[in-house]
């Protein structure tokens, strides 16, 4: 019994530590890269990512004629639902991956919003190949895991640890909720 009031009083020590905790100025959201800007279609004005006040960071490759398109209705109700707690959402339009994202910027951001309601921050559209730009190569090294297909998913906590998940995984999976509230947490 007393050995049960010892965790009662950690757990408790825990969730008000846990309760205090600050938003985290994100000096490692982008997995040891020093600065990425980007100018965003939807979402704000320009911005580092790298420097962002989140206590997490979701980079998404969209694009908007892909099967997984959906994805940015899910993409948006993640945001609303962990937004307050610090998750910064951000979908990186790309056309590496049989050439479903034609649009323009402004088409872009335009079938975002009218389609999905997107209010997350939506990048330009890349101008260079996802494996040759800064932020995607870091997170392939850190992951070892590049994408293969539009949607793939990297989650990254502050102290820079990077998640990777598949283009098929919908951002309301409970697996991927499940890591979103472990890197809003903290959890290592």
């Amino acid at each position: 019994m007393a050995g049960m009031k010892h965790v009662t009083v950690y757990l408790q020590l825990a969730v008000a530590l846990l309760a205090t905790a600050t938003t985290a100025h994100a000096g490692n959201l982008c997995a040891g890269l020093a600065s990425y800007r980007v100018s965003p279609l939807i979402g704000g004005s320009a911005m580092d990512l790298c420097k962002l006040p989140a206590r997490a960071l979701l980079v998404v490759n969209t694009a908007s004629e892909c099967g997984f398109t959906p994805q940015y209705g899910s993409l948006e109700k993640l945001h609303q639902r962990y937004k307050a707690r610090g998750l910064q959402v951000v979908g990186i339009p790309a056309n590496d991956f049989g050439g479903q994202e034609p649009r323009k910027n402004a088409d872009i951001g335009a079938f975002c919003e009218v389609n999905f309601g997107v209010t997350f921050t939506v990048a330009e559209k890349l101008t260079v190949p996802i494996k040759t730009d800064p932020l995607f190569a870091r997170l392939i090294a850190a992951t070892h895991d590049a994408p293969s297909w539009n949607f793939h998913k990297y989650l990254i906590t502050p102290d820079g640890k990077v998640s990777s998940f598949p283009s098929m995984l919908d951002p309301l999976n409970p697996r991927f909720v499940q890591a979103v509230e472990g890197a809003l947490m903290g959890v290592k």
